[in-house]
């Protein structure tokens, strides 16, 4: 297959780019800048120039594949209106230029939110519908396009998609622990996030385009459930920090933008994604990661 990926050079996409291209698909990365278009060269793939505000460009990279990866975010944590409008805008043009073809579209969709109390599972439908609801209702848009005769199939990555490299939530968790001389969790600590290996998030990705049914959601999660207690001590244990509690009104100016998030429950179970694709997860945990000194 000639897969399309949005956010090919990103923490996820370029270790999606290097799954697909190993199982002998062929690649067309979105590439913004100079350095992103060498990487992907570098990697094996064809390059496309171009951004998430390119709508004309997005079309036509759908179009010219057999299906399409959308990874891209612009990740403006300041501006959340502003991730809404391009990720509706960039769905509407890529899966709209699929209308008609049976062909797949895989989009990165999020656990938050989903539900409270519980792990999330794949039948959850998310609740977040319209531009102003998280990511743009996104993943709803896009499974509009199921009856439009598209392969959609939404990927919902664990909060923690971790390994040596990763710039993500944890890092920031981590830099908070370094900026202050303890590493933190907020309140009792007993919420809890899922985690997954990025080598094995990105075979979910591989392995929903080549074969999971129209309208699947996929849970790309190893762990089910890490509390934050738990990588708040594993942080400790590394940079030989005391591990504290931080109170949830002081969690934005402990954390920075990640106190909004590292309270809240992101647990999900991948029971049915694991039947549905025949995936096993591998790679370490999140503490072994941790403890490794991925974010050392």
């Amino acid at each position: 297959m000639h897969v399309f990926v949005t956010g090919a050079t990103g923490w996820i996409g370029t270790a999606v780019v290097g799954e697909l291209l190993g199982a002998g698909h062929e690649v067309t990365g979105l590439a913004r800048s100079d350095a992103a278009a060498l990487k992907l060269a570098k990697a094996g793939a064809r390059v496309r120039r171009g951004d998430l505000d390119d709508l004309d460009g997005l079309r036509d990279g759908a179009i010219d594949a057999h299906a399409v990866v959308h990874l891209g975010n612009k990740h403006d944590w300041g501006n959340p209106a502003e991730n809404n409008r391009t990720e509706r805008a960039a769905i509407e043009a890529m899966a709209g230029a699929l209308a008609g073809t049976d062909r797949p579209f895989v989009l990165a969709g999020a656990l938050a939110g989903l539900v409270q109390g519980r792990p999330a599972v794949e039948t959850d439908v998310s609740p977040a519908v319209g531009p102003d609801s998280m990511r743009g209702g996104g993943e709803n848009l896009a499974l509009e396009y199921v009856d439009k005769g598209v392969r959609v199939v939404s990927v919902r990555f664990a909060p923690s998609v971790h390994g040596a490299g990763d710039h993500g939530f944890l890092a920031s968790v981590t830099a908070a622990a370094r900026k202050h001389g303890v590493s933190g969790y907020i309140g009792d600590g007993d919420a809890a996030w899922s985690a997954v290996h990025r080598p094995a998030a990105a075979q979910v990705v591989r392995l929903g385009l080549e074969g999971a049914p129209a309208g699947s959601r996929l849970h790309a999660v190893a762990e089910e459930a890490v509390t934050t207690r738990e990588i708040a001590e594993a942080i400790g244990r590394t940079l030989d920090l005391p591990v504290v509690s931080v109170a949830p009104e002081n969690a934005v100016e402990h954390f920075g933008f990640i106190g909004r998030f590292f309270g809240l429950d992101m647990s999900a179970s991948n029971s049915h994604t694991r039947e549905l694709l025949g995936w096993t997860p591998s790679g370490p945990t999140l503490v072994e990661d941790i403890e490794a000194g991925a974010y050392a």
